[in-house]
């Protein structure tokens, strides 16, 4: 039994999460982004980044719509958001495009997992792992490695007119190692919350359908962040990935 002071955190958590994610959404609806990925990963993005990802939309993601684009272009002047965006925020907005596509297949592997406990037996649990956790920790990766490249593609493909050959082996390039350093992240806060944290406040770990284990993803998210932040410094600097 979880105390009420943790789960009444939990669900206030959850919901000023779903709110800055609504929010967001009807702002890109509003103001489409002018790369497509990015209408899906500010809104994502916020669900664990909350007001920060808010405050970093309104002053900086406003400065990449299809509008701002469309006017500088008519004024043959460079887009807003490369001129008004510093090097640091870019590499952020990287980052967050990153992360977004690890969220998305984090959440889906870890529900197909708990619907479909079979999942993990086939990703390695009771063969390579005693502990069920690691072996979801392979369909976590396996997910969100494949929407991370999927969201690179639609990022850099579009900008760089590749071909979808060329796109594929860029995307690759450009989130493999963004990927490992945010799954890192990840992993580590919620290993440290599902074998330390939990046990230590309510002696058990938090179930996959309980509002604490995704308030907790919330936070494994934003460490996520921090561990791919040095790792998306190096990629977009090198022109590996695109300045956004």
């Amino acid at each position: 039994m979880f105390p009420t002071w943790l789960h009444a955190l939990a669900v206030a958590s959850l919901l000023l999460g779903a709110a800055c994610a609504l929010l967001l959404s009807g702002q890109v609806i509003r103001h489409p982004q002018h790369m497509t990925v990015m209408n899906v990963v500010w809104p994502v993005s916020a669900l664990f980044g909350t007001v920060a990802v808010v405050w970093a939309y309104f002053r900086y993601g406003r400065l990449a719509t299809r509008e701002a684009h469309h006017l500088a272009k008519e004024r043959g002047e460079e887009p807003p958001n490369m001129t008004g965006t510093p090097f640091p925020v870019m590499v952020g907005k990287g980052a967050l495009h990153c992360g977004s596509g690890c969220m998305l297949g984090d959440v889906a592997a870890e529900w197909l997992a708990f619907l479909v406990p079979v999942v993990a037996v086939w990703f390695g649990w009771h063969s390579l792992f005693e502990e069920k956790m690691y072996a979801v920790w392979v369909v976590d990766f396996v997910f969100a490695y494949a929407l991370g490249i999927v969201f690179q593609y639609y990022a850099i493909v579009p900008m760089r007119g590749l071909s979808p050959g060329q796109g594929l082996v860029a995307a690759v390039k450009a989130d493999t190692a963004s990927l490992i350093a945010w799954q890192v992240g990840m992993y580590g806060f919620m290993a440290f919350a599902q074998f330390y944290l939990f046990p230590h406040l309510t002696g058990q770990r938090a179930p996959v359908n309980s509002v604490e284990f995704w308030a907790a993803m919330q936070v494994a998210m934003v460490a996520g962040f921090l561990t791919s932040y040095p790792v998306n410094w190096w990629l977009v600097g090198a022109g590996i990935k695109e300045r956004m």
